[in-house]
């Protein structure tokens, strides 16, 4: 079938692809350009899977500060200096420095989280649990959906991107990956926030005001 040159022209602003993967597209779409969206979404992450074991070195070190309260430093690496250079990973990594700042993540992925943490929680979820009565098959599927909970909320690729919670983190970057055409990985992070970890003295107003009369 013949691709109406307005169809590539929507389906490339949509999607930054290149003119001949938006006409091939089209064509595998009978020139639906939703579905053509789809189409070029899923052969993107494909391919971005593939490009996830390569070594990324080169990337950014960036610093997001909100309101002058709470502060990150974060590394995001990709596979050459000139994808670090584009606008496109610079933006990404500005927004990951903003969600970190937003929802305090503890660790990168679930694989740097402390094995004795996991067992502490499965153990507090396990107690949790048999204190509802329920049978030991049905409280294990109840131990397994809590830390299955508790991975998402600490863990900053599986927390729900602050600005679109539609896509975790880790969608995120495979996106940016199917984009960019390099693997981006998230390296370290720290997020700082003013007080934290300072015990606070607390004054009984009352009686400092007693105490000053005598």
């Amino acid at each position: 079938m013949e691709i109406a040159a307005s169809a590539v022209k929507e389906l490339r602003e949509k999607t930054g692809a290149g003119i001949m993967d938006c006409k091939k597209a089209l064509a595998e779409t009978k020139g639906d350009v939703e579905k053509a969206v789809t189409y070029l979404r899923e052969k993107g992450l494909a391919a971005a899977a593939k490009k996830a074991s390569r070594v990324a070195s080169e990337g950014l070190v960036v610093s997001y500060i909100h309101g002058g309260k709470v502060g990150v430093l974060l590394e995001v690496n990709c596979e050459t200096d000139f994808v670090a250079k584009t606008e496109g990973f610079a933006a990404l990594v500005k927004d990951i420095a903003m969600h970190i700042a937003a929802l305090n993540p503890l660790y990168v992925r679930r694989n740097d989280v402390p094995a004795e943490l996991v067992e502490k929680e499965k153990e507090i979820y396990a107690h949790q649990a048999k204190e509802s009565g329920k049978p030991d098959n049905v409280i294990q599927k109840m131990v397994d959906g809590k830390i299955e909970k508790f991975f998402k909320e600490i863990c900053l690729l599986e927390q729900p991107f602050v600005k679109n919670p539609d896509v975790s983190i880790e969608k995120l970057i495979i996106e940016a990956i199917a984009k960019l055409g390099e693997n981006i990985s998230v390296r370290r992070f720290a997020r700082f926030k003013v007080g934290e970890g300072i015990e606070k003295k607390t004054t009984d107003f009352a009686s400092e005001v007693a105490a000053i009369q005598k």
